[in-house]
């Protein structure tokens, strides 16, 4: 096939890699572990950009897509319609799907790089960021991406059997996943009836005895990850009342005046939301004065940093969490949260973590950063890992005019050049 390829992660294309797209060099043979978003946009960009190209997609599940399929909630189907595109692109004669395939167990990352010019590692990031405080490992206690995986149905964690037998749960962090898990913990089942949620899933959801949810943040409502079109959702959300303290928005509207448009937006929607009084002709507040007398409420807790899960009196399960109060150092996306010295515990009878994933090592000839759960890249390129450059013919016609030059110079036919260091700094390499 080809020769031994460079290593790179997905997303774009190195520069390298930019000299085999283009018309004059041979028809380049890619390789892309894993089948998500990240590993499509990337097939889709390389046959676009040269004709010739063929590109084959590695997955190690059955089934293509990853967090299309496994990570977008089942009620944003308009998020999922991406999967026209890929499927588009997965049919095209100069694309293969290779599924069930399991890239450092079935096929190592150097048998690859022998077979394509290239290997773009694409495979996402299987495991999640763990809060690292006693009690973490209590049963009741689940990380977001087991918790999404199971109502979503990725094979792993469908056997999960999350207990929702509690009035209370608690979610720690402020992203869009952490309300997407509040939105079907609050759902009403006739919404979530008419999805792709899985039928388990739903049944569980059926009997549970969840009705309020907080979502707990370690800084203030300037520094939330969500977005302005979840946290509408979330307000608007049937039957479940928003509970935001108006204490915690004193003084910001000041403090966004010369904020991004997006963040200004976002934060005057929790400050309507806290502050405004029913009556008022916005849609989220005539919501809120419907949903004054709902069954289920959510709320969002600020400046709050988790210490330790609280056992119940057995030792066996969580029956709550112990808060570190903060304060901010800092404004803005850079500000940091740091411990008052005041703590505060709340009842709660489930905690899901959701503060990020990470990565993890796929094999081990490609270079790992345990610490920071990546691969370490420049500009996408593994570092550490070395990508082979081809010469092209015109390049060795480069060295042959430049050794035919030293000979005459000789008197000589030609000076050869031993040092292929020097033969590839010659040519630009």
């Amino acid at each position: 096939m080809g020769p031994g390829g460079a290593c790179w992660r997905g997303g774009g294309v190195p520069g390298g890699v930019k000299r085999w797209l283009s018309s004059s060099a041979p028809a380049p043979r890619v390789c892309v572990v894993g089948s998500g978003p990240a590993g499509f946009y990337t097939a889709q960009h390389i046959l676009k950009h040269h004709n010739g190209a063929r590109v084959d997609i590695y997955e190690k599940l059955p089934v293509p897509f990853g967090l299309v399929r496994f990570g977008v909630a089942p009620d944003h189907p308009e998020v999922k319609n991406v999967i026209n595109a890929f499927t588009q692109t997965a049919r095209l004669e100069r694309c293969a799907y290779y599924g069930n395939v399991t890239v450092g167990r079935d096929v190592t990352v150097a048998e690859l790089q022998q077979a394509y010019h290239a290997v773009v590692l694409s495979y996402g990031a299987e495991d999640n960021r763990v809060l690292g405080i006693p009690g973490e490992n209590l049963s009741g206690v689940y990380s977001a991406r087991a918790f999404v995986g199971w109502y979503n149905g990725l094979p792993e964690n469908r056997d999960l059997k999350p207990d929702l037998s509690c009035e209370t749960a608690l979610i720690v962090g402020h992203g869009n996943v952490a309300l997407d898990i509040a939105r079907i913990l609050l759902s009403p089942l006739s919404l979530l009836r008419k999805t792709d949620i899985t039928d388990g899933s739903l049944a569980a959801l059926a009997c549970s005895k969840v009705k309020r949810v907080w979502l707990v943040g370690r800084r203030g409502p300037l520094q939330v990850a969500f977005t302005i079109k979840e946290l509408r959702e979330m307000i608007n959300l049937p039957g479940a009342r928003p509970v935001l303290n108006p204490a915690d928005f004193t003084g910001l509207e000041n403090a966004i005046k010369d904020a991004p448009r997006p963040r200004k937006r976002l934060t005057e929607l929790m400050i309507k939301t806290a502050l405004e009084k029913p009556g008022e002709k916005t849609v989220e507040v005539q919501a809120a004065a419907t949903q004054a007398a709902a069954p289920r409420e959510w709320g969002l807790k600020f400046q709050r940093s988790p210490q330790e899960v609280v056992p119940t009196a057995d030792g066996q399960r969580v029956r709550g969490i112990r808060m570190a109060l903060t304060r901010l150092e800092g404004s803005g996306d850079s500000a940091k949260a740091v411990p008052t010295g005041d703590v505060e515990e709340l009842e709660c009878g489930l905690v899901l973590s959701s503060i990020g994933y990470r990565s993890l090592p796929l094999d081990p000839s490609v270079p790992f950063d345990t610490q920071r759960g990546i691969i370490p890249n420049s500009s996408g390129r593994v570092e550490g890992v070395p990508g082979v450059r081809p010469v092209s013919f015109s390049d060795w016609e480069k060295i042959d005019a430049a050794e035919v030059a030293r000979g005459k110079a000789a008197g000589k036919p030609r000076e050869k050049i031993v040092d292929p260091q020097e033969m590839l700094q010659l040519i630009g390499h």
